[in-house]
């Protein structure tokens, strides 16, 4: 049986966490996988929340990192779900935006496909963040010459293996770590699917990237998209 782990990524979740929890369990369960949900450094009761959360469910494990931002934190988890040898990884985020029923039609598809990734349609989580994804596309295709529809998408499914020898190409302190692997993917030949799914508004609690955030780390991803591209 394939070893499937789902990895989500966690800051300040309070108020959705245990939603999140009780909606993607059952998939986990029905797999036989496991769920592995990572605070990144949390200052509300995220953590303490996935702690009680684990003694309820056994395919849970609660990690705790010291706050490094979303790419590092998933890094992070991937490199975890590698270690205890997942031969496939999914990743989701911890907001409530996506939809766990949507799941079964990419683990479908994992036999004919490196990585299966959704495509973010009818997007419900504001203008701005559009945007950037139209800006970070134009931007892939200029610094890596590959045309990559929704790079940043946290609805993505991998094969271990693969995922395996293409990860230590990420820096381990990459803000854009699912847009590099994306991009990675692609440049070296990699088959890659994309499928639409529904992106909701968040569910709950707080989102903490801003516009400031954002084009700090835009900044910063362009320059090291172009040191990334001489690497590639």
């Amino acid at each position: 049986m394939d070893k499937l782990y789902f990895i989500i990524p966690a800051y300040n979740e309070e108020a959705n966490i245990e939603h999140v929890i009780n909606q993607w369990y059952p998939i986990v369960e029905s797999h036989n996988g496991q769920m592995v949900i990572i605070d990144d450094g949390s200052t509300d009761r995220t953590y303490e929340i996935l702690r009680n959360k684990e003694k309820e469910y056994p395919l849970l494990t609660a990690l705790s990192k010291k706050n490094g931002g979303h790419g590092a934190t998933i890094l992070y988890g991937y490199q975890y779900a590698l270690e205890h040898h997942a031969d496939y990884i999914f990743q989701t985020d911890s907001d409530g935006q996506t939809l766990p029923e949507e799941f079964e039609m990419f683990w479908a598809k994992r036999k004919k496909y490196d990585m299966v990734i959704g495509i973010r349609k009818n997007r419900e989580d504001g203008w701005s963040r559009l945007v950037v994804t139209r800006v970070l596309r134009l931007v892939i295709g200029v610094c890596f010459r590959v045309r990559v529809p929704d790079a940043n998408t946290p609805y993505r499914l991998m094969k271990g293996q693969t995922l395996a020898r293409y990860i230590p190409l990420v820096p381990i302190d990459f803000n854009l770590t699912n847009v590099l692997l994306s991009v990675i993917f692609l440049k070296k030949g990699c088959k890659v699917k994309w499928l639409p799914i529904t992106f909701r508004s968040r569910q709950g609690g707080k989102n903490s990237m801003n516009m400031k955030k954002i084009f700090k780390i835009g900044v910063k991803a362009l320059k090291d998209f172009r040191y990334m591209n001489q690497l590639l």
